[in-house]
């Protein structure tokens, strides 16, 4: 059992998660904000795959990468800093990238790759349910990788279940129908959706992301969903802070 499945079976409420992009601000910030992060009470850590067309994120992520790669970040590069970094901290590291990246790099090489960084979580947004099924999921298994499926507010009641059913670690609750960025505070909207998804009692661990970006969007994510991932509010402290006082971002999420 993964590090990240056993976490989750141990708590299950107020689940902290921090995106970042690899390679941002600086090419090789990468293990130290894995390591700042590991040491301020983030749960697990999403680090993102910095990719030239990702469908999924909003402007600041896309910023984000656009510099990584600007910086020369590629997946060589990010997995020698995952190597680098696997012994120096506990907290459970997922990836997040897009299924063009993997194809380019090599199915089987990619997961090599994150079996020997430990990693043993991936979210690929693009990645068609039909193609799991029928070649990824027995992939990740040989290399003990969970996937980590997304569903959104139009996402039907049978879909949902089904994800819930090929799930291993948790499901990834967009909370709004767009792409990454903080927004302000949670809609009576999106609580409404939130609670339509609690009250079917699904079997995985939900952990709610986009839009989340402050100690009060987190806590209300918290009140119906296991966690929430914090992404482009921490992108933003990046640009405008570097790498110091991350312990104040974290602090300032968890009301610490």
């Amino acid at each position: 059992m993964s590090v990240l499945i056993e976490l989750l079976k141990e708590k299950q409420n107020r689940l902290c998660s921090v995106f970042f992009s690899a390679g941002f601000p600086q090419r090789d910030d990468t293990v130290k904000i894995i390591k700042d992060l590991d040491a301020n009470g983030v749960d697990f850590i999403e680090v993102g795959l910095p990719y030239s067309d990702p469908l999924a994120d909003g402007t600041t992520i896309q910023y984000s990468s656009s510099v990584a790669l600007q910086n020369g970040i590629n997946l060589d590069v990010i997995f020698e800093q995952l190597e680098a970094v696997k012994d120096q901290v506990s907290t459970p590291l997922v990836l997040m990238g897009y299924l063009n990246q993997v194809l380019k790099y090599g199915e089987q090489k990619f997961c090599q790759r994150c079996k020997e960084c430990g990693i043993e979580t991936v979210i690929l947004p693009d990645l068609p349910m039909i193609e799991y099924e029928n070649h990824y999921r027995a992939l990740f298994a040989s290399y003990g990788i969970s996937n980590v499926f997304l569903i959104t507010p139009q996402t039907s009641d049978k879909r949902i279940r089904k994800i819930d059913a090929l799930s291993d670690a948790f499901i990834y609750v967009v909370a709004s129908s767009s792409i990454t960025g903080a927004k302000g505070e949670i809609s009576e909207e999106q609580i409404n959706y939130f609670k339509r998804i609690k009250a079917m009692e699904l079997s995985s661990p939900l952990i709610v992301g986009f839009g989340i970006s402050n100690q009060s969007t987190f806590d209300t994510a918290c009140s119906y969903m296991n966690g929430a991932i914090i992404g482009s509010a921490f992108i933003n402290f990046l640009d405008k802070n570097g790498t110091h006082s991350i312990d104040a971002f974290t602090k300032n999420i968890l009301g610490e």
